[in-house]
């Protein structure tokens, strides 16, 4: 059961939620040609191509978690910030969490390197219908601590990527009409890695709102196991 809290009436109301069913959304770009020219460039060094744009990944819902450390084998991984959607009791809400993906594992199949690795997300959550006016505002940012040195590693806005409405009405189109249900939760894409895709010992973002003047924060530290066999 993992517990959140979201603001009301300048208060902030404490849920317990457990999600039953995680949702990865990939290639969830705006710019079309962008979309389709980092496709090419993934599949000349092995990953697959993917089956529709945008794709709707399916993982295990136990791999989101909101725990300050996760654990993951070797050292061929990273996180990537993605604004998150996630459906509670009917009404749906934003969070902010990280797709983190074993890259090593990529050239097997997408689901599988997503499998391998928890998805941390924030305790914090806004109702959807508080920031759709002025969404394309909203900013996200990632910074990744190497040997205690700490670099912005992704920067932009959610402009970027499809708009939370348009891709909820994607996912039902590509499920026979069926919206986000209650228990639903859906990772929504990511922005380009300043300078390469990295892995880190410490990962932190942060969802803003500055129309509202407000943030979201998760952080992450990630402890590497050895590969023995």
């Amino acid at each position: 059961m993992l517990t959140f809290t979201i603001p009301h009436n300048e208060e902030f109301i404490e849920i317990q939620e457990q999600p039953i069913r995680l949702i990865i959304a990939g290639w969830t770009g705006r710019d079309a040609d962008k979309v389709q020219e980092h496709i090419e460039e993934l599949a000349a060094i092995g990953v697959p191509k993917p089956s529709t744009v945008p794709v709707f990944y399916q993982v295990s819902a136990s791999r989101l978690t909101q725990s300050e450390n996760i654990q993951v084998v070797g050292n061929g991984e990273s996180g990537e910030v993605e604004f998150v959607l996630a459906n509670i009791g009917g009404d749906i809400y934003v969070g902010l969490g990280s797709d983190h993906t074993d890259r090593d594992a990529e050239v097997h199949g997408i689901t599988l390197a997503k499998q391998m690795c928890d998805k941390p997300i924030s305790h914090e959550l806004w109702a959807l219908n508080d920031v759709l006016e002025h969404w394309d505002h909203i900013e996200l940012e990632a910074r990744i601590r190497i040997h205690q040195e700490q670099h912005i590693y992704q920067k932009g806005s959610v402009a970027d990527m499809l708009h939370p409405v348009d891709l909820l009405n994607k996912l039902a189109a590509s499920r026979h009409g069926e919206p986000l249900q209650p228990g639903e939760w859906m990772m929504c894409g990511t922005l380009p890695a300043i300078g390469g895709i990295k892995p880190a010992h410490h990962f932190s973002m942060r969802l803003h709102d500055p129309v509202r003047n407000r943030s979201i924060f998760k952080e992450y530290s990630i402890t590497n196991l050895d590969i023995n066999g």
